[in-house]
Parts: C-alpha cells; sequence; structure tokens
C-alpha cells in the first residue's frame, strides 16, 4: 500500500476527507464503495471511523468524489508547471491524461464500481461533474486560460477521451498498459486535429466581407 502522509495533530473535516480520498479505493476494490471500506480506510490513517463519516456523510457517491479530487491532486503533483511548461500542448494534456491513467490503475477494480455507481439514473448529474472538473484541472495545469466558448468546447471534448480511456483502462491487460494509451495517444489526435479545423475555420470567418458593414456603407459612404 502507498504510504500516505500524516494528517495534523488537529485535522478538520475537509483535511481527513482529502486524506481518506486516496486510500479508501485500495478497500473499496474488495469490500465496494461501502461503509465497511471507510472503517478500513479510516483506520488505515488513523481516524476514529465516526469521525470519517462525518467528512464523508454521503456515503459512495461522496467517497467517489474523495478519490477523484486526491487523483487531481496526485496528477498536479507528478507534473509541476516548470515540467509541463518544457512541452508542446498535446504532450501536455496527454501526459496528464496518462498520469491519471498511472494513478487510478492499482485500483482498477475500485474505478469499475466506482464507474458502475456513478452510471446509475440518481448520481448522472455527479459523474457528469466529476469528468468536467478532472478536464477542467487538465487544462488549468496545462496552461489554457480561455474564457470564452474555446474553455468549454476544450473541456467537453477533454471529458470524453478521459472517460473513455478509463473505461478502456478498466480490461486492458496489455503489458505496461499499451492498450489503454495507444487509444489515449489516437483519441488526443483527433481532438488536435479538431482544435486545428476550428481554428483555421475561424481565421477564414473573420476575413470573410462584412454584409452588415457593407450595407453601411451603401447608406453611409465614406466623406
Amino acid at each position: 500500500m502507498k504510504t500516505m502522509p500524516a494528517l495534523p495533530p488537529d485535522p478538520t473535516l475537509d483535511e481527513i476527507r482529502a486524506a481518506l480520498g486516496p486510500v479508501i479505493p485500495v478497500h473499496a476494490g474488495f469490500d465496494g464503495w461501502s461503509d465497511t471500506a471507510l472503517v478500513r480506510a479510516a483506520e488505515q490513517i488513523g481516524v476514529d471511523p465516526g469521525i470519517a463519516r462525518l467528512a464523508l456523510p454521503d456515503g459512495a457517491p461522496g467517497m467517489i468524489d474523495a478519490w477523484f479530487a486526491a487523483i487531481d491532486a496526485e496528477m498536479a503533483q507528478r507534473l509541476p508547471p516548470e515540467l509541463l511548461g518544457a512541452m508542446k500542448i498535446r504532450d501536455r494534456i496527454t501526459a496528464l491524461v496518462d498520469s491519471r491513467i498511472a494513478i487510478a490503475a492499482p485500483n482498477r477494480e475500485a474505478l469499475r464500481r466506482a464507474l458502475a455507481i456513478l452510471a446509475m439514473p440518481q448520481n448522472l448529474a455527479l459523474g457528469v461533474r466529476l469528468g468536467w472538473r478532472a478536464a477542467d484541472v487538465m487544462w488549468q495545469l496545462a496552461g489554457d486560460v480561455a474564457t470564452d466558448y474555446n474553455h468549454y468546447t476544450k473541456r467537453t471534448l477533454l471529458a470524453g477521451v478521459y472517460g473513455a480511456t478509463m473505461l478502456v483502462l478498466l480490461d486492458d491487460q496489455s503489458e505496461g498498459l499499451a492498450d489503454t494509451r495507444d487509444f489515449l495517444n489516437r483519441r488526443i489526435e483527433g481532438v488536435m486535429r479538431f482544435e486545428k479545423v476550428k481554428s483555421q475555420f475561424l481565421a477564414r470567418r473573420e476575413r470573410m466581407p462584412s454584409l452588415s458593414r457593407f450595407i453601411g456603407r451603401l447608406r453611409y459612404p465614406a466623406v
């Protein structure tokens, strides 16, 4: 098992939740996303199970949320700005998704169970939110500063790539998860092609003559 950092002497519920996030999936692979898994995780980090329940009062969805947040945090630690800054944008996104593969892979059974829970009708909104959050964190780490509709299209596309890649990961038996990484590279290539075509289209549209401007000149010719 991974050695987890010690909690401060008087941790807040948020700190307990963050500490439980990466530990629960170790047990959820065997016990499901259940109270048993939560209790075992609490015992592992030295927290009273009752306090752990206060930190994660929403049951399985809350525990899954905490795990995915822990993946976000570990991804950021593995790929600091000085490392990502030396890469091209495509390589940044690929590295970020690849790091999530590496982080989640040891707990694939927990991931399988988590995705099944998020696919339930009552949890669909949470699943969408968690996918969007992952994509948003990745684009922010990649240095994206778009605030127009590109902000949303980039995250929507990446959330789709990330979700599909995680599904491939579940049943990947190839050496070094080669099949999952090959799938990721092909999907990223598709996204990059789309972004290139979109940029070319927008550039052409900006150069197209404006009908409204032409009509305005007819009505109000330059002196």
